[in-house]
């Protein structure tokens, strides 16, 4: 097993995707995303018909904007793509747009051997929401995990319930701390996706739900900058002027904040997030993603410091741990 600091003995100032997947497989491994056509309970009427403020799935996915394909042709146009640019060829299928367990059982089986049975599928990431972690659902995920690496990603984005009823998420934090333990009890892969700069949420806030996620030992995090796109009830009131977006320098500061708190363990999956120049409304700032994780970087350094620098272990394990 990688110790836990291993990667900064190595230099490195937070624990990455990338150097993880390098302790785990020997290799350089890409997550690649890909398109089961699922929806979402809070579009298709089951919660709502509205979604999430912020969310034009076509924006987050590429196969939205082109004819449905195969798992198999996704994952072959991916390998073309790194093929172009130099890149390894091992890959994590990623299933990204819409709720990726909200399906028949039969169906998601299907899709998720679909992915593994591709040779230069090394694992599979889901992406979907907390409250729809069907306990069949995660043991499928449990079993499938005992051949390869899986990852069950929850979109969570803030402990707190006023923020979630702002975004319109549909859920409540329990519904994420029960999926959690769920998935944990099956020995499952966790991640949380957060999103700082919610209005409303004070640095004390933000380093509340980074604090609830190093005590419920999520195994990784994916941060995103609030942003808005074409088609949103955020982009409405970015352009009225009733919601204010985090400048560059505000949002480093939150990034580093919420590292320094986490877990040495901890893997940081993203430092921000963005969408197709088409689709973005605002910040702009978000396109450059080596621009922004070089000013992390340099904040680091500015304060002498490091994922989990301010990290204090839990008095107590979470209850599906003990």
């Amino acid at each position: 097993m990688t110790p836990p600091m291993a990667w900064r003995a190595a230099g490195h100032l937070y624990h990455s995707l990338s150097w993880f997947f390098h302790a785990k497989f020997g290799r350089r491994v890409w997550k690649v995303s890909v398109d089961g056509g699922f929806q979402c309970p809070n579009r298709d009427g089951s919660l709502g018909t509205e979604g999430c403020i912020f969310c034009n799935i076509d924006s987050f996915s590429p196969s939205r904007r082109l004819e449905v394909r195969s798992i198999t042709a996704q994952i072959e146009e991916g390998i073309r793509r790194l093929r172009r640019r130099g890149q390894a060829e091992r890959l994590v299928a990623y299933f990204q747009p819409a709720t990726n367990t909200y399906g028949s059982l039969q169906r998601l089986r299907a899709l998720y051997q679909e992915a593994l049975a591709h040779p230069n599928v090394v694992g599979l990431a889901i992406g979907t929401r907390p409250d729809c972690a069907a306990d069949e659902v995660l043991d499928l995920l449990a079993e499938l995990s005992r051949r390869s690496w899986v990852c069950v990603e929850y979109g969570l984005q803030s402990i707190h319930e006023r923020s979630l009823r702002w975004l319109n998420r549909g859920h409540d934090y329990g519904a994420f701390v029960d999926a959690i333990a769920r998935s944990h009890a099956r020995g499952l892969f966790t991640g949380a996706h957060v999103i700082l700069g919610i209005p409303g949420e004070t640095r004390d806030d933000i380093l509340a739900t980074a604090r609830e996620l190093a005590r419920l030992q999520v195994r990784s995090v994916k941060l995103h900058n609030l942003y808005a796109v074409e088609g949103t009830p955020l982009a409405e009131a970015v352009r009225w002027g009733s919601v204010r977006l985090l400048a560059r320098e505000e949002y480093v500061g939150y990034v580093v904040d919420f590292l320094e708190v986490l877990p040495p363990d901890c893997v940081i999956d993203r430092l921000s997030g963005d969408a197709p120049p088409e689709y973005l409304v605002a910040p702009r700032w978000c396109l450059d993603k080596s621009g922004l994780r070089a000013a992390v970087a340099s904040e680091f350094r500015r304060r002498d410091s490091w994922q989990a620098k301010h990290y204090s272990p839990p008095l107590s394990a979470p209850a599906h741990l003990v």
